[in-house]
């Protein structure tokens, strides 16, 4: 089997290549990537250890896709993934990459009937429905409460019930429009596809900034004893995500390469779930445990553009359908980024400090 990892030197892109060619040594694995994120040229020397062709493109770029030959399986881990890009600046290139470049990835799959992998993002859903949620304020964190008089939100997390009308982010509506036409290319050309709308995803090979990666942020600033603020929400610390670590992603990934029918025509949402949330103030307790350094975090009280209050992901869906639950702790998260960074301090010094 061939596989195509389009972002395949980013964070999940160069784990899931890895993780995929450890445990099937036989299949080409190829990574496709652009490098235009800082530290993803550090993941090419593991490519080269571990005997996993790395080509140098663009999904916006046709012809590059073309010289990738035939294959039998596109994972589509390329995007843009900063909720802010866009929206204080032009938004031409996270539409170009996020959009356009997908469906540039879904014509070379239609051409070589190849399944496609298409990693979407919970930032589909409307950013003013899911603030507008009924919550509680607990001593160190928000969460939903069970009486919601919103379709798809209960203390379990948002679902897939709930409606997708109001504006999400232009990252989040390339993304949606990438699933979209993917509905097209399964109705009209038979493209066998798996989407996913992931939460928010954490692990070591993460070059955390505050727009993306968070997880690995904090626990860089920890590490190397830097200060962070607390912003938004009065600047307490207490707005919530769940985690959903990247090994938990892989085994779901590696289940629908070899399982893609289960998956045609439907969407899941995918996270770590309510079991595994964590507050900023909870994340600082985490890191503070774990570095054994405590630093200064100051408070913002203003809250950004796009930002959620709380997002959690009910996981009912696919843990139903599908069977697939995450295994992974918050705390595993926290202490494989740890061990991570300090294995390679000298190499991330100058990327995350």
């Amino acid at each position: 089997m061939k596989i195509i990892v389009t972002g395949g030197a980013g964070f999940v892109g160069s784990t899931l290549c890895l993780q995929l060619k450890a445990k099937y040594p036989n299949y080409e694995i190829v990574a496709f990537d652009n490098l235009k994120r800082r530290g993803s040229e550090l993941n090419l020397i593991d490519f080269q250890k571990n005997a996993i062709a790395f080509i140098h493109g663009d999904i916006r770029n046709n012809e590059d896709l073309q010289s990738l030959g035939s294959f039998d399986v596109l994972i589509e881990a390329s995007a843009e993934p900063s909720v802010t890009a866009g929206l204080d600046s032009d938004p031409t290139y996270v539409i170009n990459n996020n959009l356009y470049g997908s469906i540039n990835c879904f014509n070379a799959c239609v051409k070589n009937e190849a399944k496609l992998i298409f990693l979407s993002t919970s930032r589909v859903y409307p950013i003013e429905t899911i603030e507008n949620a009924l919550y509680k304020e607990e001593q160190t964190k928000f969460l939903f409460t069970d009486n919601q008089n919103i379709n798809g939100i209960s203390s379990k997390g948002i679902s897939e019930e709930l409606s997708l009308e109001g504006a999400r982010s232009f990252y989040g509506t390339t993304k949606l429009s990438s699933e979209l036409f993917i509905h097209e290319y399964a109705a009209f050309y038979g493209l066998k596809a798996a989407v996913t709308r992931f939460g928010v995803i954490a692990g070591p090979r993460q070059m955390g900034k505050t727009d993306q990666g968070v997880v690995t942020l904090w626990m860089a600033k920890h590490y190397w004893k830097q200060s962070l603020k607390y912003i938004g929400y009065g600047g307490k610390g207490k707005q919530v995500r769940d985690l959903l670590h990247v090994d938990d992603l892989v085994e779901l990934i590696d289940y629908q390469i070899h399982n893609v029918e289960k998956f045609v025509g439907k969407v899941y949402n995918v996270g770590g779930g309510l079991k595994n949330t964590a507050s900023l103030q909870e994340m600082t307790a985490i890191c503070e445990k774990i570095s054994g350094n405590k630093i200064q975090i100051d408070e913002v009280a203003e809250t950004r553009t796009a930002d959620l209050r709380i997002y959690v992901t009910d996981n009912s869906k696919i843990e139903n359908e599908i069977g697939w639950q995450p295994k992974k702790s918050v705390e595993d998260i926290f202490k494989d980024i740890y061990i991570w960074i300090k294995e390679n301090e000298k190499q991330l010094e100058s990327i995350l400090k």
